[in-house]
């Protein structure tokens, strides 16, 4: 009983979210939409560290690397084919490839934990450099210039499937950017019920212990940690759709510190609190940015170390324990009522 009505509740708020993002376009301003898909494509991001480090216990300081990698795959491949149906499946295929070779030489090499975190934030160092440094005419992948520093301009953005002559307006861009987000989200939680998913956090509670149970913990890891790339090289696609243009700054290390202040401040160990998160840091971050009094920069370092002091759980975390709370409270008086009658004697009236 309890499971179905758990299952209707998670129904019941998917139908909820679905109306929502078909109700925006009619409802909010073009900068609005186009603002609220950048938050949802930075949401999918945020789904990716989440659900390695909060579920398998993966930190990754350089996320941004197959962040990156989705959005130049995409960048390439659309300007080649001038179709975004195979660059949007490239922009996954690639980075997925690159953190399954990343992750076989660091988990069955036995790397720890603190030279992961070094190895990814130098793989990402390195390859914003490459990308830095191939400003001259002779860089190029087909007809697509690479364009060093300056980046790529005048990405084709999303099409209707196979179909290069139809492309999607920015409100269809929106429904497809809210729809990943719901869709990454879901196939994630999906995962996580299942029998791999509990094998994943179990592996992060205790190696040893699930090693003995018969089970590898390097290639579970493994298999996390290209599930985690993927996302995240959708979420590159997401992003160059969003603003048709992708540069070297998609590697750079503020952003991969963003994401680690997302899934910190939305809580770990769950999977909707990082997008919250994401989308609360991304409307504060756009909000300073507006104005030059205040740097960015010095409030998200603020908002970093009063959530790590104040509420290191993070947000949504926090608030189911106050919810929580608040139920048992509420419950008190009504278990103090029954308490004197239970301990009447039998033969009491």
């Amino acid at each position: 009983m309890t499971r179905n009505l758990s299952l209707l509740t998670q129904l019941a708020a998917l139908a909820v979210v679905i109306v929502l993002i078909v109700l925006v376009p009619s409802y909010v301003d073009l900068f609005t939409v186009m603002q609220m898909t950048l938050f949802a494509s930075m949401g999918v991001l945020a789904l990716s560290l989440a659900f390695i480090w909060g579920f398998g216990g993966i930190l990754s300081f350089g996320q941004t690397a197959f962040f990156g990698l989705g959005a130049y795959a995409y960048a390439v491949a659309a300007i080649n084919y001038q179709d975004s149906t195979p660059a949007i499946a490239l922009a996954v295929l690639v980075p997925a490839l690159f953190a399954m070779a990343l992750g076989y030489f660091t988990f069955y090499g036995r790397i720890s934990d603190v030279y992961f975190g070094v190895i990814t934030l130098t793989v990402t160092l390195i390859l914003f450099n490459v990308a830095n440094s191939t400003s001259g005419q002779e860089y190029h992948i087909g007809t697509a210039q690479l364009g060093g520093f300056n980046g790529i301009p005048a990405v084709p953005t999303f099409n209707m499937p196979f179909d290069p002559a139809n492309p999607l307006y920015p409100e269809q861009g929106w429904y497809v950017t809210a729809g990943a987000l719901v869709f990454v989200y879901g196939l994630l939680r999906l995962v996580l019920g299942r029998r791999f998913g509990r094998v994943v956090v179990a592996v992060k509670e205790n190696e040893t212990r699930a090693s003995l149970l018969g089970y590898d913990p390097r290639l579970i890891k493994l298999i996390a940690f290209t599930i985690g790339g993927a996302v995240a090289g959708l979420a590159g696609a997401l992003y160059v759709n969003w603003g048709a243009f992708v540069s070297p700054n998609v590697f750079s290390l503020s952003l991969s510190a963003e994401i680690i202040i997302w899934v910190t401040v939305g809580g770990l160990g769950t999977l909707l609190g990082p997008v919250i998160g994401a989308v609360l840091i991304q409307y504060i971050v756009a909000s300073i940015g507006s104005q030059q009094v205040v740097n960015a920069n010095l409030v998200l370092g603020a908002v970093l170390l009063f959530f790590v002091l104040m509420l290191p759980k993070g947000l949504l975390p926090s608030a189911r324990h106050l919810v929580t709370e608040g139920l048992h409270r509420l419950r008190k008086p009504d278990a103090a009522k029954i308490e004197p009658t239970a301990a009447q004697p039998a033969g009491s009236k």
